[in-house]
């Protein structure tokens, strides 16, 4: 009655199978995966985290970095304004939060599992540099700082200090929001 693809040992030739059951199941399973790639395709993208939220940081983060922020504001932030991680090159980044004597004051090292929710923000939201290139630890020898601040003849040698004088909100890790002077 069903017809199926089996070798048929008496003349050496395959056979053909249909059978309604098995095209009911290659369509389910069809189904099923065009209907997952769907889903996956228009799933909603996650709101953004309530830090990210309350400021106007540079870049949004993803929610799985957003823990990682958080405690680099409140670890650096605490001492001096903390600075988007694509100031910097990723290779300053890793020496920095490696290293105890931090611009010659000692303090006290980040542990795991801080460090690791740390760097991974870090990580992810920093520029490699070029491998010609010198690790910079200062923001004004940046590569990273200089393009972001194109064409900007700065009142001022650049520090930490200083932000706040062009971004009026640096202190709350807010850059994009510029003093008056800055705004076109």
């Amino acid at each position: 009655m069903f017809r199926h693809f089996g070798f048929n040992k008496r003349c050496g030739q395959l056979r053909k199978w249909r059978s309604p059951l098995v095209l009911i199941i290659l369509i389910a399973i069809w189904s099923i995966g065009l209907g997952s790639a769907f889903a996956i395709a228009t799933a909603k993208i996650p709101p953004q985290t309530e830090l990210v939220r309350q400021t106007k940081a540079v870049d949004p983060v993803l929610p799985r970095y957003s823990l990682g922020q958080q405690l680099y504001i409140e670890n650096c932030g605490s001492c001096h304004i903390a600075i988007p991680p694509a100031v910097l090159p990723t290779q300053t980044w890793l020496e920095l939060i490696q290293d105890p004597q931090h611009y010659g004051v000692r303090i006290q090292p980040l542990v795991d599992p801080q460090r690791l929710l740390i760097w991974n923000y870090l990580r992810i939201y920093s520029r490699p540099r070029s491998p010609e290139e010198r690790t910079p630890y200062r923001i004004a020898s940046s590569r990273f700082f200089n393009a972001l601040h194109p064409n900007v003849q700065l009142p001022q040698p650049v520090n930490l200090k200083n932000c706040t004088s062009c971004h009026i909100g640096a202190n709350e890790y807010d850059f994009r929001t510029l003093s008056p002077e800055w705004v076109d």
